[in-house]
């Protein structure tokens, strides 16, 4: 939704821009202070260099970290022997652990110029029942770090949760 609210900026500073309006950036309240769209729409080279340098923020910003280069690191808890572990995946990685096998498939974390802070991933969990070779399917969908309690793994055996998505945004060091 961020991401689509953006390109939106980013069109409407190009067309005001080629429409000979003196603005080169919407002043609309939702470009933050020391972000990449502060810093492009307020470089001061004209109209043109501002939509321009807004239109490569955006892009950049959108980008982030690829999908590939991302690490999400989950909880895991065996509520049967009380033992729980981190684990770390990359999206598309999966793990087997005895009977529960778990994939990752994406992480997201907002920016850290963001206000409200969300950390989310999804992931698939299967199970394999007693007496049984095949693995059944107990939860696939996105769980958040900060709302853990509006998507849960439900399982009277194994608990998962989030716990990190780490990627890097453009002008982070």
């Amino acid at each position: 939704m961020r991401a689509a609210h953006l390109g939106l900026v980013a069109i409407s500073a190009c067309l005001s821009a080629s429409c000979g309006e003196e603005s080169g950036a919407p002043d609309d309240g939702y470009i933050l202070e020391g972000s990449p769209l502060s810093e492009a729409t307020t470089a001061g080279e004209g109209a043109q260099g501002a939509s321009e340098q807004l239109i490569d923020a955006v892009t950049a910003e959108a980008v982030g970290t690829p999908m590939v280069e991302r690490v999400g690191t989950l909880g895991l808890l065996n509520k049967r022997n009380n033992s729980s572990q981190d684990i770390q995946l990359a999206p598309g990685e999966t793990l087997t652990f005895g009977d529960i096998r778990i994939s990752l498939r994406a992480c997201e974390r907002t920016a850290p110029w963001e206000m409200q802070r969300e950390t989310g991933a999804f992931v698939q969990v299967d199970v394999q029942p007693r007496g049984s070779n095949e693995f059944e399917r107990i939860f696939s969908g996105w769980l958040f770090k900060e709302s853990p309690s509006l998507n849960v793994v439900e399982h009277p055996i194994y608990d998962v949760w989030v716990k990190d998505c780490a990627m890097s945004f453009p002008g982070e060091e």
